[in-house]
């Protein structure tokens, strides 16, 4: 794919970058596994001073001089004096580096936005968001940029990597151009900030969407957060659109009533937002459709050579060459500029404007992402009983406990986690909407134990199958199956209800869902 192309040139730039020059060493400390970041920082007093300053005031100094107790090392994006310089220099409300110190709360936040909560080395940076947040429980995106004569990580899209990988005994640190900002705008305040987006942000005004994209999530824990897909001015231009007006005229022609749900504006601009915060690398390796704010989905394949949306939708462009003709039938996304990370999700930027489009039936998994309170709990291994089922806003059940259980990376169930009941009990989850059509449908839990259940499976209060025995079909090395239930006919694109009762009671590891078009 043109991503792990873009991943495999940074990689050798990199190496080219760096082959003529060792690993940093410091006096005095020729072994990696006798210093720690704090010493590093220590032995460097004069090149990072003021960050030191800043870690010590923020009292992580103590952190960064230890192992970390909960995962393998840290991973410290270190900025020199240099690069607080210029974060003061670029931060209206800071004009020195004692208005940082001055604010306590400000600095220990500031500190511990830089450190995210494991060792990461740059081979094994994702195109996206890193898997663990900050020690201030944000969380940091990298993005790759190839120029021509440099290829380099960019954190947060704000600060590029300058040195890499140099180990210490706690972790890895990068040496940053920049420090970095902490995130501070919803994604409704971004297209504020940054005129070049004026038209998408008018049109987010004229339907009274605001709403969808202008909040914290850190605030309401009942919501998810949302990804935006949305196109430049200039890319607006190229289709004649040079205003907000321009734009209704061209999408919703014949009804000015831009708030209604039903006017082509308004679902427009819903199209552009779906729900849950997903990074480039999420949309690797896969062929779906991506529920959105509109009243119908979006599909996203990338299993080719680039991330294609509605591939196969509209011809865009023709080429021909030495007798070849290409044809262009999809809407691509701008690597370098995606990933912003907001308050209230991620923004990605496409390179042609994106009309709804009659939406495909595609393979469709579920495993409970709909659920803020559970992505929550996905962020560390544990076994967690959910106690108050107020908690989940697509889930009931009764008759027994219910866990969620989050395991470590070898685990056999996808995402390393799953559902666990054990009793006489009654579970059931209303799945997001899926487009109309035929389906196989499939169960995906452990089927190895003698201590499973016995089970029926509903959907919308119609029995799929027959008796599902759990007992039997995995095995030591899978325990985890796709059992397939039979095929449903679904005529309208709308939310379902799955419903899983035993008939002997036993235990349910349930780890997913899955929809096969046939």
């Amino acid at each position: 794919m043109m991503k792990n192309l873009i991943f495999i040139l940074l990689v050798l730039g990199t190496l080219l970058f760096h082959a003529c020059e060792e690993p940093e060493r410091i006096a005095g400390f020729e072994d990696a596994e006798q210093f720690s970041m704090y010493d590093y920082i220590r032995n460097n007093e004069e090149k990072f001073s003021s960050f030191l300053s800043i870690i010590e005031a923020g009292g992580i100094d103590i952190t960064l001089s230890a192992y970390n107790p909960e995962e393998k090392g840290y991973t410290l994006f270190l900025p020199d004096n240099d690069a607080v310089q210029r974060f003061i220099d670029n931060t209206e409300q800071i004009s020195s580096l004692n208005d940082i110190l001055n604010d306590a709360d400000y600095t220990a936040a500031f500190s511990r936005y830089h450190v995210v909560n494991v060792g990461i080395h740059t081979k094994d940076f994702p195109f996206g968001a890193f898997s663990k947040p900050t020690l201030s429980g944000d969380y940091l995106t990298v993005s790759f940029n190839i120029e021509t004569d440099t290829s380099y990580y960019k954190i947060n899209n704000q600060a590029a990597v300058i040195y890499p990988n140099i180990e210490v005994s706690n972790g890895y640190i990068h040496l940053i151009q920049t420090a970095l900002q902490p995130i501070t705008l919803t994604s409704y305040q971004w297209l504020e900030e940054n005129p070049n987006y004026s038209v998408f942000k008018e049109a987010v005004d004229l339907t009274g969407l605001r709403s969808i994209i202008d909040f914290n999530i850190k605030d309401d824990e009942s919501r998810l957060a949302v990804t935006m897909l949305i196109e430049s001015n200039a890319v607006f231009r190229q289709n004649g659109i040079n205003s907000v007006t321009d734009l209704a005229n061209f999408i919703s022609p014949d009804d000015e009533n831009y708030t209604d749900s039903k006017n082509q504006l308004y679902n427009f601009v819903a199209y552009h937002t779906l729900t849950g915060s997903l990074f480039i690398d999420d949309f690797e390796d896969q062929a779906t459709n991506y529920n959105t704010f509109s009243e119908v989905p979006l599909n996203i394949n990338g299993i080719g050579i680039d991330l294609a949306i509605n591939k196969g939708k509209q011809v865009f462009d023709t080429i021909v060459y030495q007798g070849d003709t290409t044809f262009i039938d999809y809407i691509g996304v701008l690597y370098d500029d995606s990933n912003v990370l907001t308050q209230s999700g991620a923004i990605h930027f496409i390179d042609r404007v994106m009309t709804q489009q009659s939406p495909s039936r595609a393979r469709q998994d579920f495993q409970f992402f709909e659920e803020p309170y559970i992505n929550e709990l996905r962020k560390e291994p544990g076994y967690y009983l959910i106690e108050d089922p107020e908690l989940l806003y697509h889930m009931e059940w009764s008759g027994a406990d219910l866990y969620f259980v989050e395991m470590d990376e070898n685990s056999m169930a996808w995402g390393n986690d799953y559902l666990e009941i054990t009793g006489d009990f009654e579970i059931s989850y209303v799945i997001p909407k899926i487009v109309q059509g035929k389906y196989e449908f499939y169960l995906r839990a452990d089927a190895f134990s003698s201590d499973n259940a016995l089970v029926e499976v509903f959907i919308d209060g119609s029995k799929v199958g027959g008796l599902v025995d759990l007992s039997k079909g995995g095995n030591s090395n899978s325990p985890f199956q796709n059992i397939l239930l039979g095929t449903v006919e679904f005529s309208k694109y709308e939310t379902h209800k799955v419903e899983i009762k035993p008939v002997i009671p036993g235990r349910l590891l349930w780890d997913a869902l899955r929809f096969q078009p046939i």
